[in-house]
C-alpha cells in the first residue's frame, strides 16, 4: 500500500434526489367523460448509500468526489401510474469506516460487514397522487402533494483499520521491520523517527495454513492523545484491533516508563482500548544477554510476561505468533 495512496479521511457534500410529485389527473375516456380522481404517486429521490467492501483498504477512490448527487424521482401520471424512484448513488467503502455530521460531528453509522448498506442521506419521499385524497364529500379533489426535498449535507468519513493485532511503539522501536519479517508487507524501513507515516497491513502466516492480520501503526509519542506527532490521526487505527502488542527496543533506558507511557496515552485518547488484550514484545533482544533479560523480567509486572524477539537474527518470532494466536483463540 503506497503511502501517497493511503487515505483514511474524506468530506464530501452528500444531496439525495428530491421526491416527484404526485399527480392531480382526472380519468377521461370515449365513454367516460367525467371518471374519477386517477392521479398516481410521485417516485421517491434517490438515497446516498455506503455499502461495505471488503476488498478496499483505503478511501482514495472517493477523495476528488467533493458532491456526491443522487437522482430525483419522477411525478406520478394518470392511471394511477407511480413515477420512478430517483437513481440512488451507492459509495463503496472499506470494513471499519464510519461516517459523521461534519457540522455537528453526530456519528451517523459504521460499516463493518462485506455487503452491509447504510443510507446516509435519505432521498426526499413522493408525492400522493390526488386519488389518495378523494372521499364521500370530494369526490374530484384537485390537488395533489408535492415531493418532498432532498437533504444536502456535509459528511465525513473516517476509516479505521480492522486488525487482529496492531503494533504499538514509540517511534523507531522495530515495528516495521517486524511486520517485514512476519509477512509479506514491504512498509517503508529506515534508522530514524517516523520512518511509517501511514498504517501498514500484513498477514502472518501461521501453522496449518492459519493467518492473522497485523496493522503497524505509526509510532507515538508522549502527548499524542492531545495531537501531537501523529496524535488523533492514527490513533484511532488502534481501537480496531483484537489485540495490542505493545513494541519497546531493548535498548530503551527504562522499558516499564516506556511502556506506561504507551498505556497511558492509548487511556488518556480511549479508555476502552485499556481493557483490550495486550501483548508485550522487547524487540533488538539480540543486544541482550540471559543476565540482562531477566532483570527486565523482574521490573515488569508479571503478568505482562514480555516476550523478547529479534527481527535480525529471527530469535523468539515463532515464540510471538504463538502467543498472539493463543490469545485471539482465547
Amino acid at each position: 500500500m503506497a503511502g501517497s495512496n493511503f487515505i483514511d479521511y474524506v468530506k464530501f457534500c452528500s444531496r439525495s434526489g428530491s421526491g416527484g410529485a404526485g399527480s392531480a389527473h382526472f380519468r377521461r375516456e370515449k365513454f367516460v367523460p367525467k371518471g374519477g380522481p386517477d392521479g398516481g404517486d410521485g417516485g421517491r429521490g434517490g438515497h446516498i448509500i455506503l455499502r461495505g467492501n471488503s476488498q478496499l483498504w483505503t478511501l482514495l477512490h472517493l477523495k476528488y468526489r467533493k458532491h456526491v448527487i443522487a437522482g430525483n424521482g419522477e411525478g406520478g401520471s394518470g392511471a394511477r401510474k407511480k413515477g420512478s424512484d430517483g437513481k440512488d448513488e451507492i459509495l463503496e467503502v472499506p470494513l471499519g469506516t464510519i461516517a459523521k455530521d461534519a457540522e455537528t460531528g453526530e456519528f451517523r453509522g459504521e460499516i463493518a460487514e462485506d455487503g452491509q448498506e447504510m443510507i446516509l442521506t435519505p432521498g426526499g419521499r413522493g408525492g400522493l397522487g390526488n386519488d389518495h385524497f378523494k372521499t364521500s364529500t370530494n369526490q374530484a379533489p384537485r390537488y395533489a402533494q408535492p415531493g418532498e426535498s432532498g437533504i444536502e449535507e456535509w459528511i465525513v468519513l473516517e476509516l479505521k483499520l480492522l486488525a487482529d493485532v496492531g503494533l504499538v511503539g514509540f517511534p523507531n522501536a522495530g515495528k516495521s521491520t517486524l511486520l517485514s519479517v512476519v509477512s509479506a508487507a514491504k512498509p517503508e524501513i529506515a534508522n530514524y523517527p517516523f520512518t511509517t507515516l501511514v498504517p501498514n497491513l500484513g498477514v502472518v502466516s501461521y501453522r496449518n495454513y492459519k493467518s492473522f492480520v497485523m496493522a503497524d501503526m505509526p509510532g507515538l509519542i508522549a502527548g499524542a492523545s492531545e495531537g501531537k506527532g501523529l496524535g488523533h490521526r492514527f490513533l484511532r487505527h488502534i481501537e480496531r484491533n483484537s489485540i495490542l502488542l505493545f513494541l519497546i527496543p531493548a535498548d530503551s533506558d527504562n522499558i516499564k516508563h516506556d511502556y506506561e507511557v504507551l498505556l497511558k496515552e492509548l487511556g488518556k485518547y480511549n479508555p476502552e482500548m485499556l481493557d483490550k488484550k495486550r501483548l508485550l514484545a522487547v524487540s533488538k533482544s539480540d543486544l541482550l544477554d540471559d543476565e540482562l533479560k531477566e532483570l527486565i523480567q523482574k521490573e515488569l509486572p508479571p503478568e505482562m510476561n514480555p516476550i523478547f524477539i529479534s527481527s535480525v537474527s529471527n530469535s523468539g518470532i515463532s515464540s510471538l505468533k504463538d502467543r498472539i494466536w493463543k490469545e485471539l483463540n482465547n
